[in-house]
C-alpha cells in the first residue's frame, strides 16, 4: 500500500501536503460558515463557490499547457506561495473585523486562478517523483492524504470557529503552506525531458482538446466526472444549510458532517491504494458514481444528524473511489507529453464544472429547498453512471491498447502483460 513512499521526493511531498491540506480544509469549512453567518443565504454560498472555481474552467487549459512546456516543480512552488499569501490576506481581514462577502468572492476567485495552474502541474508532477512503476499507488496515496486531511481539517475548523472564530482558521491555513513549500525546496530531481516547443501555446491547447475528444475511453471518463461534478458535488455548498437549519448541528455539526465525508473518501482512496493493477477500474468508476448518487438521495431524505453523518461516509467513499479510479485510468492511458493538458481537462471536469452546479444549486435551493436540490442531483448521477456503464464494452479494446502503449500496468513489460492476458478487456474495463 505504501510503496510510493519509498521515493524520497514523494515522502517530502506527502508530508508537506498533508499538513497544508489540513489547513486548506479548515479554511474551506470556516469560509462556508462565515458566508452563511454573514448572509444566511444559500444563493451567496453558491456564488462564493462559483467565484472560486470558475477560473479553473476558464484557465486550466493554459495551466496544463504550461505544465507540459515548463518546469512543473517550479510552477507548483510558485502556486503554493501565491495561495499562502491569499490565505493570509483573508485571515487579516477577518480577524480585524473588516471582512465583507465581496472580499471573500474576490479572494476566492484569485485562489481559483492559482489552482488553475497548480492542479495540472501538481497532478502531472507526481510521475516525476515516483516514476511510472509506482504512479498508480502514488495517485491513490495522494488521494488518501487529501482525504485524511479532509477528516481532521473540518473537525478542527468546527471547534475553532465555534470557540475563537473563522479568522484563526484562515491564519492556520496560511502558515500550513510553509510545510509543503519546504518539502518542495528540499527535493532532488533528475534531469527533465526537454519538451517540444515548436508548436505555439494555442496549438498545444487545441492538441490537448483534440486528443481527449478523439480518444473514446478518455472522453467517456471525463464526461462522467463532469456530470457528477455539475449535479452531485454542489451538495457540499449546501452543507451549512443542512447542518444548521435541517439537522440543527451548528458550526460543530458542519465540521462533523464534512469530516464524515472525508472519512469515507479516505477509505475509498485507501481501497484503491491496495490495488496493484487496473483490472475492473472502469466498472468501479461506474458503480462508484451510482453509489454516490444513491447516497445523496438518502442523505437528502434524512432528518437525523448521526444517520446523515453515516450516510455521508458512504457518499464520500463512492465519490473518491470514482475520482481516484478516473485519475488512475487517465494517467495510465495518456502519453507523458500530453499529461499536463489531459490533467487540466480532468481538473476542468472535476472542479471547473462545479461552480455552475454550485450556482445552480444555490438558486434552486432558495426556491425548492436544499433537500429537493440534492435529491435531483443524486438521481442525475445514477442515470449518468448507467449510461457510462452501458458503453464500457465498446471502450475496453481501445483502453487496453492505450494502457499497453504506456507500459504502466503492475510494473510489467508489455510481453508479460500480454502473456497473462492483462490488461485485456477485463483489465481495461
Amino acid at each position: 500500500m505504501l510503496r510510493a513512499l519509498s521515493h524520497r521526493n514523494f515522502q517530502l511531498f506527502f508530508g508537506g501536503q498533508l499538513i497544508s491540506l489540513i489547513g486548506t480544509w479548515m479554511q474551506t469549512v470556516a469560509q462556508s460558515w462565515l458566508v452563511y453567518r454573514l448572509t444566511g443565504s444559500s444563493v451567496l454560498l453558491g456564488t462564493v463557490a462559483f467565484a472560486g472555481q470558475i477560473p479553473i474552467l476558464l484557465l486550466a487549459p493554459i495551466g496544463g499547457t504550461l505544465a507540459d512546456r515548463h518546469n512543473r516543480h517550479r510552477i507548483v512552488i510558485a502556486t503554493q506561495i501565491s495561495a499562502m499569501v491569499l490565505a493570509f490576506i483573508l485571515a487579516v481581514l477577518t480577524m480585524t473585523g473588516r471582512i465583507h462577502v465581496w472580499h471573500i468572492v474576490v479572494l476566492g476567485a484569485l485562489l481559483g486562478v492559482v489552482n488553475a495552474f497548480d492542479i495540472p502541474a501538481r497532478q502531472s508532477f507526481i510521475v516525476e517523483m515516483v516514476g511510472k512503476e509506482d504512479l498508480m499507488n502514488a495517485i491513490a496515496l495522494n488521494s488518501s492524504m487529501f482525504n485524511g486531511a479532509r477528516v481532521l481539517g473540518p473537525a478542527v475548523a468546527g471547534i475553532l470557529v465555534a470557540s475563537i472564530g473563522e479568522g484563526w482558521c484562515f491564519f492556520a491555513n496560511s502558515v500550513s503552506y510553509l510545510a509543503v513549500i519546504a518539502g518542495l525546496l528540499m527535493m532532488h530531481l533528475g534531469p527533465r525531458r526537454v519538451p517540444d516547443r515548436t508548436a505555439s501555446a494555442l496549438e498545444s491547447i487545441v492538441e490537448g482538446f483534440r486528443y481527449a475528444r478523439r480518444t473514446g475511453p478518455i472522453r467517456a471518463l471525463l464526461l462522467l466526472v463532469g456530470l457528477v461534478s455539475l449535479v452531485g458535488m454542489p451538495y457540499t455548498v449546501l452543507m451549512p444549510v443542512f447542518a444548521d437549519a435541517i439537522l440543527h448541528g451548528g458550526a460543530k455539526g458542519l465540521g462533523i458532517l464534512m469530516g464524515a465525508t472525508g472519512l469515507g473518501a479516505l477509505c475509498g482512496a485507501l481501497t484503491l491504494a491496495n490495488r496493484s493493477g487496473l483490472k475492473g477500474l472502469g466498472t468501479w468508476a461506474a458503480a462508484a458514481a451510482a453509489g454516490f448518487g444513491l447516497g445523496l438521495v438518502l442523505f437528502s431524505l434524512s432528518r437525523w444528524f448521526w444517520v446523515s453523518a453515516v450516510l455521508l461516509v458512504g457518499t464520500g467513499f463512492c465519490m473518491m473511489l470514482q475520482m481516484a479510479c478516473t485519475n488512475t485510468l487517465l494517467q495510465s492511458m495518456v502519453p507523458d507529453r500530453l499529461r499536463g493538458r489531459v490533467m487540466a481537462l480532468y481538473s476542468m471536469m472535476f472542479m471547473g464544472m462545479a461552480p455552475f452546479g454550485a450556482l445552480f444549486a444555490g438558486l434552486v435551493a432558495s426556491r425548492l429547498g436544499a433537500p429537493i436540490t440534492v435529491t435531483m442531483g443524486g438521481v442525475a448521477c445514477v442515470l449518468g453512471a448507467g449510461a457510462f456503464a452501458s458503453h464500457l464494452p465498446l471502450l475496453r479494446t481501445e483502453a487496453r491498447q492505450l494502457i499497453l502503449a504506456q507500459r504502466m500496468v503492475a510494473s510489467e513489460p508489455p510481453e508479460e502483460m500480454i502473456a497473462r492476458g492483462a490488461p485485456g478487456e477485463d483489465e481495461a474495463g
